[in-house]
């Protein structure tokens, strides 16, 4: 039986990926497989939204030679995935959009009509970026921390310093403190607030009333 969490975590990323990018990330056909099954499944679960689990069941078992346990399996990655289609439209979008763009490359080849299948394969490639070049992610450990160091000075930002800053600061410092000599710093201290007997849930074994708190 496959393992549902990895089916369900693999599909979340690679539901609407191609057969080709799946084996190459996963190196299993297996894998690829399986996330066929969900996308087909899935597909006919969006095209009958009033169908009933047991419909689903019905429907898995008439596509796939698979007993009634893996049905109910498939069932739940899809009933999973079904919330995520907001997050993934444009995935969703971009896949049907590949599969339509292909039908026609198709339909045109067996035309034999050129132009179309030119059309079709531009639209293709602009849609999948196929010309732009891969973007290389920096390394982690060749990111270089900036050394940089705490400093009171303001002509490091371009501001000039004040003359004699220091020295108005603590004149304030003295002129406000000679103002408020009835202020008194006082030491913290635990507040008692009797915490065991306010907050204690039960008392030889009876539940305590709101009223006794008050």
């Amino acid at each position: 039986m496959m393992s549902n969490p990895s089916t369900l975590d693999i599909c979340k990323q690679h539901l609407f990926s191609s057969a080709e990018d799946i084996k190459a990330q996963f190196n299993s056909d297996a894998v690829v497989e399986r996330v066929l099954r969900v996308r087909d499944l899935y597909m006919w679960r969006l095209s009958h939204p009033d169908s009933s689990d047991r419909e689903f069941v019905a429907e898995f078992k008439s596509r796939y030679p698979m007993g009634k346990n893996a049905a109910q399996e498939y069932l739940r990655i899809v009933n999973a995935l079904l919330p995520l289609l907001s997050e993934k439209s444009r995935d969703f979008h971009r896949w049907r959009y590949n599969e339509m763009i292909m039908e026609t490359y198709q339909m045109a080849k067996a035309r034999k009509d050129t132009k179309t299948m030119e059309r079709a394969a531009t639209s293709y490639g602009k849609l999948n970026k196929v010309d732009a070049e891969d973007v290389q992610a920096v390394p982690f450990h060749l990111i270089v921390v900036q050394p940089f160091v705490a400093t009171n000075d303001p002509s490091v930002l371009g501001i000039k310093p004040i003359p004699g800053i220091e020295d108005k600061i603590k004149a304030m410092l003295d002129k406000y403190s000679a103002e408020t000599l009835d202020i008194e710093d006082v030491e913290f201290e635990e507040a008692d607030l009797e915490e065991d007997e306010l907050f204690a849930p039960y008392i030889d074994g009876n539940h305590r009333e709101e009223t006794d708190l008050l």
